[in-house]
């Protein structure tokens, strides 16, 4: 595995969750950049020193906290459970105490006064926008912001909004195909945040909210829109998981169709868990749930469960694949009593009919639209 090499640290780090023969390192050349910039700057122009407060905003996997620890007082800040995750790991792998960073949840809102932040411009430039939002009047006099990312990730939208929230931007030169965006912050009234956006529901009738960093925020995914009127109904009470929940719109709809079932709903993102509790109360007023934020079915207990339901993504960050896909089926079937469902829906051309006959001892389709399937499995 590389070493992650900067003038701060030399770190041996992982990504989350963890594979057998890894392909990806979890640092990328503009976190390389990002790191040696802060430290020209610091060496030159503003100092970086113990009881410097430094925020860091979308840190994937830790390599910016990690480094960055020893040195000054470090808030990370990010949407993903994973991270943060990673963030824990990797500090312990590196003999960092995980007290040496304070980690905020994108659902909360970090405390300045911050004399620097530095940013990984995420794939949803919503939650860019969000954080830039939230940034006003946490920065100390004279704070530096910069943001940086691969080339291939960094739309000129990014720059824009920087401008507009926080100040002139400067773009650097390309290093090892990464870029960086400098934001000189100036005086700028308060901005009332677009976030969390709604949308209505029909069938169910419900009213959803989106907080800024959700899937498909502006309405219902293609995805869910083909599952959610084959949702399986039953007059038994049974244990349920919403696995990836996002806005909660499939543990909703099957508990208003299932009043007697039991939810649990899960999602590596804060900002799905938030907005779904929120849904959720809309929907269901105080009916008991479990709403958490979660590696998946990883802390669920074995044999715990009836029902899966499951909308599966097939990225993580700007990372495609079925890898997610397929530890989400993994810890389903752990998760479920012997007899016990799990019913996804996916893209056609994914092929998960094949891969949960692999795991499943019998696996039917239930519906099927040109573009998507739903799948039955029976543990």
């Amino acid at each position: 595995m590389p070493i992650f090499t900067t003038p701060f640290a030399q770190l041996d780090l992982l990504r989350q969750p963890e594979q057998q023969d890894e392909p990806l390192q979890a640092f990328d050349a503009a976190d390389e950049y990002l790191l040696n910039h802060l430290h020209e700057l610091a060496l030159h122009e503003q100092g970086l020193h113990a009881n410097s407060r430094v925020l860091l905003l979308n840190d994937s996997f830790g390599a910016l906290a990690a480094s960055l620890a020893p040195h000054c007082a470090v808030t990370s800040c990010g949407d993903s459970h994973l991270g943060f995750l990673a963030l824990q790991k990797n500090l312990a792998r590196n003999q960092l105490p995980a007290t040496t960073v304070t980690f905020v949840p994108a659902s909360q809102v970090p405390e300045g006064p911050f004399d620097w932040v530095l940013i990984r411009v995420p794939k949803t430039l919503a939650l860019l926008e969000e954080q830039l939002i939230r940034l006003h009047g946490q920065l100390a006099p004279g704070a530096r912001v910069i943001a940086g990312a691969m080339l291939k990730h960094l739309p000129r939208a990014a720059g824009d909004l920087l401008e507009r929230y926080i100040g002139p931007v400067q773009a650097s030169l390309a290093v090892k195909k990464a870029r960086l965006l400098s934001a000189t912050p100036t005086a700028k009234p308060a901005v009332v945040s677009p976030y969390p956006s709604r949308y209505a529901l029909e069938q169910p009738p419900l009213q959803l909210l989106n907080h800024a960093n959700l899937f498909c925020r502006e309405g219902l995914d293609i995805g869910t829109r083909a599952f959610l009127p084959h949702l399986p109904k039953s007059l038994a009470a049974r244990r349920v998981a919403d696995l990836g929940c996002g806005n909660g719109v499939l543990g909703i709809a099957h508990a208003l169709a299932n009043p007697q079932d039991e939810l649990t709903l899960v999602d590596e993102s804060y900002m799905a868990v938030q907005s779904a509790a929120e849904n959720w109360r809309a929907a269901l007023g105080e009916r008991p749930v479990t709403i958490r934020a979660g590696d998946g079915l990883a802390e669920q207990a074995p044999e715990s469960l009836d029902l899966v339901l499951c909308n599966p993504p097939f990225h993580q960050q700007q990372v495609v694949g079925d890898f997610l896909a397929w530890r989400m089926f993994t810890q389903a079937r752990a998760a479920l009593v012997t007899g016990g469902e799990l019913w996804i829906v996916g893209n056609r051309h994914l092929g998960y009919h094949g891969k949960l006959k692999r795991l499943f001892r019998g696996v039917e389709q239930v519906a099927a639209t040109p573009k998507f399937v739903v799948l039955r499995a029976i543990r």
